[in-house]
């Protein structure tokens, strides 16, 4: 197996694990009998754990070496899957919950570590597709869900199938990644902080992908609520909004490297947040359900290769890739924290269509920020690369999950 088949694989299984523990929820919640705001606790604990467990990922890398922390924290974190429906009472959801995020936030960086280091290695961009297989994965694992629902198959015997599924490909893919060097020559390098605090072009490069995150959380977890109150659309529109806002997600994702190695990261990403612009302004200005929905499609595929390319910048301008990423993800991961309840407080103060002007507002931000993805000068560790032109430079370099 190819390094780049192998990490497609890990992408596939990764975005498996999250889609078949989401698809359960409303089962959780009937199960245990929580009300809204109770679920609502419970899901937060989840960002919390990998907003605090994040930083310290690409450490770990460094000290075990990355194939290894890699395989070991995506084989955790599948055997975790069916512990939430295993509880035995409701208080263990809490800290099932919140070590399923810290789990999922560190096998997140690592992995997106393992893709950045194999993109600078083949000289052209495939985080873009990486991501595409991620999404791709989750879908299938939703959509496995509700027949699985249909079925009348309980959750708690379907994940433990899903479990056993999982991880022997993460095992397989794990194995065919890049070897890690002798645990002397690894540690020879620099190594990342214990706690990965992002520096200022970290910085201002997660700026970006705090937008980026912060329009695809808010509009996902707010979609369904939006066509339903202000649109008027029944139940079956409304899951197709959600539905469609993904998959047009996913599907740019899938054919994005195509796009930067032509284009460029900085005019790709100013040409979806335009994009996510007049989806948003649809969405505000329109009344018909319809039109809404194609909004929402507009910013599903606008917003699609922000977090990949950001993911990618950030790896070059750290003192070790591992520690950009890690720095850029805790970003993004904080954006998918505050902003369902942000969109939430507004929605309640003023109007739905306000709230989605603020989204709308976020994709406006992206345009001028998208400029911190132009090529830097690489570190002095990274390997020489052939001669491309500045804007496919920017293309073949490491982008995230």
């Amino acid at each position: 197996m190819t390094h780049h088949r192998a990490i497609a694989l890990l992408f596939a299984v990764h975005g498996v694990v999250g889609g078949s523990l989401y698809s359960s929820l409303p089962w959780l919640q009937g199960h245990f009998g929580l009300s809204a705001g109770t679920l609502g606790l419970v899901l937060l604990c989840q960002p919390i754990g990998a907003f605090v467990a994040m930083p310290t990922a690409a450490r770990v890398a460094h000290r075990i070496g990355e194939r290894r922390a890699t395989g070991l924290l995506i084989a955790l974190w599948v055997l975790l899957l069916p512990v939430p429906v295993l509880a035995p009472g409701k208080a263990w959801l809490y800290p099932a919950f919140a070590v399923f995020g810290m789990l999922a936030g560190m096998s997140d960086v690592v992995m997106n570590g393992q893709g950045v280091s194999i993109e600078r290695r083949l000289g052209r961009s495939i985080i873009s597709g990486l991501h595409g297989l991620w999404c791709t994965g989750s879908l299938i694992a939703g959509g496995l869900g509700i027949l699985a629902a249909r079925l009348d198959i309980d959750p708690r015997l379907r994940l433990l199938v899903v479990a056993a599924v999982l991880l022997p490909l993460a095992a397989l893919g794990t194995r065919g990644l890049p070897a890690d060097a002798p645990r002397g020559l690894a540690q020879a390098g620099p190594a990342p902080r214990r706690f990965a605090v992002p520096g200022r072009a970290v910085l201002l490069i997660g700026v970006l992908g705090f937008c980026g995150a912060f329009v695809e959380g808010a509009t996902g977890s707010w979609s369904g609520v939006y066509l339903t109150r202000v649109a008027d659309a029944g139940p079956a529109l409304a899951a197709a909004g959600f539905t469609l806002f993904n998959l047009a997600m996913a599907l740019t994702r899938l054919s994005g490297d195509r796009a930067v190695q032509r284009f460029g990261a900085v005019a790709v990403v100013r040409a979806g947040a335009s994009a996510a612009v007049i989806g948003g302004l649809l969405v505000v200005t329109s009344p018909d359900a319809w039109v809404c929905v194609l909004g929402l499609a507009l910013i599903g595929a606008g917003i699609a290769l922000n977090v990949p390319l950001v993911f990618s910048a950030a790896s070059r301008v750290s003192a070790t890739p591992g520690e950009g990423v890690a720095g850029v993800a805790t970003l993004t991961y904080a954006a998918s924290l505050v902003s369902p309840p942000v969109v939430g407080w507004i929605a309640g103060g003023l109007s739905y269509p306000a709230a989605f002007l603020l989204i709308t507002a976020f994709a406006v931000a992206m345009l001028p920020l998208a400029g911190r993805l132009r090529p830097t000068p690489a570190p002095a560790q990274a390997p020489p690369v052939a001669a491309h032109t500045p804007d496919d430079l920017v293309a073949c370099v490491p982008d995230g999950r």
